[in-house]
């Protein structure tokens, strides 16, 4: 019976609630903020779709010139 006494389970939930109320830290509140920003919207669904790159409109790189100058050289037109 004093065997069962020694190996039984002892409940500290007593002395951890006071341990844990004598200390009575706060965090910064930027610092709290900080913590919630990074751990916010790292699930995918949680982030914003990215915007596509708009595309710009294709621009020739040839000048009307050059297209004359092709037009004489190859259709032999002046």
């Amino acid at each position: 019976l004093e065997e069962y006494h020694k190996k039984k389970a002892v409940n500290h939930l007593r002395a951890n609630l006071q341990y844990m109320l004598k200390g009575q830290f706060v965090a910064n509140k930027s610092i709290t903020e900080q913590v919630l920003a990074q751990n916010r919207g790292r699930k995918s669904k949680d982030q914003p779709p990215k915007k596509a790159a708009k595309k710009k409109p294709e621009g020739t790189v040839f000048t009307e010139e050059d297209f004359r100058k092709f037009e004489r050289e190859y259709f032999g037109r002046p």
